[in-house]
């Protein structure tokens, strides 16, 4: 199964995750993907951990996530050699992928100029931690910086007063998302423009563009949103709930839902405190502790039970195994299994895409540092033909 992206040539020279998931994604889509790294260790997330895996315990569980399909040759960019092989696959390739600090590529000699000079029709996709101008452009930025200095940190955690990271790299995988849309984007007006062009994304920009209703809350109504813990910031009822022995979610959109949530739980629903949802946010504190004081008399099965009953979105809190476990992510293609040299069978989180309900393609494994590098060489000798 090619796949949709079956034609297309992706040189990677990012490391760590933003830059990676990106070519991960375009990858999972068909796309021929050659991961560049530096011969002395590689990607730097091939030594993040724990956990590792192996017979020598030294393959990252964290590479593992954000490598799939792709094909690995090592090089050295400072080189001559290294430089020489980088333009040659520059030709034959369709897109250029890298996440280095702005002005690193020109001063190796690869500045989006002379990238184009050698391929007209190439698509660069650049991601930095803050932009690639403006007073702050050059700025270093890993995952949870950005999320502290994007404002998602003073959106999460229980109370203003204790901002929390979000517990994925969040920022990472976003930017990459963004970019990688951003990518199939610019390649598809190249069909009519002929030529590539520069998409660039950050971290400040992958966190800012999911703002949302929180953004508008400040721009246009002047609220300044603070973290709220696990209730949302403008609907109730809609957050984790208390009862007999846990919690559960449940998430109340309109008032009708409202109505089957308060006859399962013996409230009144027309009771002005809560007859409509911005009565109910204003009396927010006091509905919870009527809704926990009701649930406490049944265990989350029942509740749950009941709720889906009812018509009512409401859900579990699950654990990563059991996220895994579940028949209902399996289903969705959510997980793949890929025969890896050392490690053999695994599974590996999948792509969220299908397309007419199937994955798009079979999934190679997270390749060894310069794995692919005679294989490489062969295509390239043979594309330059």
């Amino acid at each position: 199964m090619q796949g949709a992206l079956g034609d297309i040539v992706v040189l990677d020279l990012s490391r760590a995750l933003a830059g990676p998931h990106a070519a991960q994604m375009l990858g999972d889509l068909g796309a021929r993907v050659i991961k560049v790294e530096h011969p002395a260790g590689g990607d730097e997330s091939r030594g993040w951990g724990p956990p590792f895996v192996g017979p020598d315990h030294d393959i990252s569980t964290y590479f593992l996530a954000a490598n799939r399909n792709k094909q690995s040759i090592a090089v050295d960019l400072k080189s001559a050699e290294g430089k020489a092989l980088i333009e040659r696959l520059v030709r034959q390739s369709d897109v250029l992928i890298e996440n280095f600090r702005t002005g690193v590529l020109d001063r190796l000699g690869l500045s989006v100029e002379r990238l184009h000079e050698l391929n007209p029709r190439l698509v660069i996709l650049s991601i930095t931690g803050f932009g690639h101008d403006g007073p702050e452009g050059g700025r270093p930025g890993y995952d949870q910086i950005a999320q502290g200095e994007a404002g998602l940190m003073s959106l999460t955690g229980p109370s203003p007063a204790e901002p929390y990271r979000v517990g994925a790299s969040i920022a990472d995988l976003l930017a990459g998302i963004h970019g990688a849309y951003g990518v199939v984007a610019a390649l598809y007006e190249r069909e009519r423009t002929g030529r590539g062009k520069v998409v660039r994304t950050s971290l400040l920009a992958a966190v800012t563009g999911v703002h949302s209703y929180h953004g508008t809350a400040w721009t246009v109504g002047g609220q300044v949103p603070r973290a709220g813990g696990n209730h949302h910031a403008s609907i109730a009822p809609y957050g984790a709930f208390h009862c007999a022995d846990g919690m559960i979610q449940i998430a109340v959109a309109n008032d009708g839902q409202w109505r089957k949530v308060a006859a399962l739980l013996d409230i009144d629903p027309d009771m002005a405190k809560y007859a409509t949802n911005r009565d109910r946010f204003a009396h927010r504190d006091e509905l919870i502790a009527d809704m926990e004081r009701a649930l406490a008399k049944h265990d989350r099965a029942h509740w749950l039970a009941a709720l889906g009953e009812a018509g009512v979105p409401a859900g579990a809190i699950r654990s990563i195994d059991e996220v895994y476990a579940w028949e209902q992510t399996r289903s969705q293609g959510l997980l793949v299994e890929v025969d890896h040299p050392v490690l053999g069978t695994i599974e590996l989180p999948g792509p969220p895409l299908r397309f007419d309900g199937e994955s798009p393609m079979r999934h190679t494994p997270p390749p060894a540092l310069g794995e692919h590098g005679d294989e490489v060489l062969a295509w390239l000798r043979e594309r330059e033909r």
